[in-house]
């Protein structure tokens, strides 16, 4: 490997010319990006579902719909807390020295958002498409979508991450 790419901790190239402190306030400040991008959604999202529950065709719901929407909340919720963790832990242990560790925890919980944001859209779908459609279609409207979900968002990087490591 040349020596402007050696490799950190977890395994990422190195190709910039940064001290691991610089290194770190880039990755923070990518990461706050990221997670801009995915709060915006997620409480546009979660708002809504907060207002399903008041509206009147709500007590029309059959058990099944209304357990959907239940799960559907809780889902959201979490992907919320797990949205705005990174920052909570970013203000618990600034001025610690802390700020790699802060980096790495912020970008693990960033990766639960993901996965709790594709089980909160897929349990959304499936109600919203459920009652919509009327039928076991929407099972499978609700599958193709969520396969395309892991696709573009998990598959895809990894396979991008993998080529780059072939490549080395």
């Amino acid at each position: 490997m040349p020596a402007d790419k050696t490799q950190d901790l977890q395994g990422a190239r190195q190709g910039r010319d940064e001290s691991p402190e610089e290194r770190a306030d880039r990755r923070w400040g990518e990461l706050l990006q990221e997670l801009r991008v995915a709060q915006t959604g997620v409480q546009i999202l979660f708002g809504f579902l907060l207002t399903v529950v008041f509206q009147p065709r709500f007590t029309e719901l059959s058990d099944v719909d209304r357990n959907i929407y239940v799960v559907t909340v809780v889902l959201g919720a979490t992907t919320m807390g797990a949205l705005v963790g990174p920052v909570s832990f970013h203000r618990l242990v600034t001025g610690r020295r802390m700020k790699e560790e802060a980096v790495v925890w912020a970008s693990r919980l960033t990766v639960c958002a993901l996965f709790l944001l594709l089980c909160t859209m897929a349990s959304s779908l499936l109600l919203i498409l459920r009652v919509a459609l009327h039928n076991t279609f929407a099972l499978w409207l609700v599958g193709g979508l969520v396969l395309w979900f892991v696709l573009c968002w998990f598959v895809l990087p990894t396979w991008a991450r993998y080529a780059s490591t072939a490549k080395d």
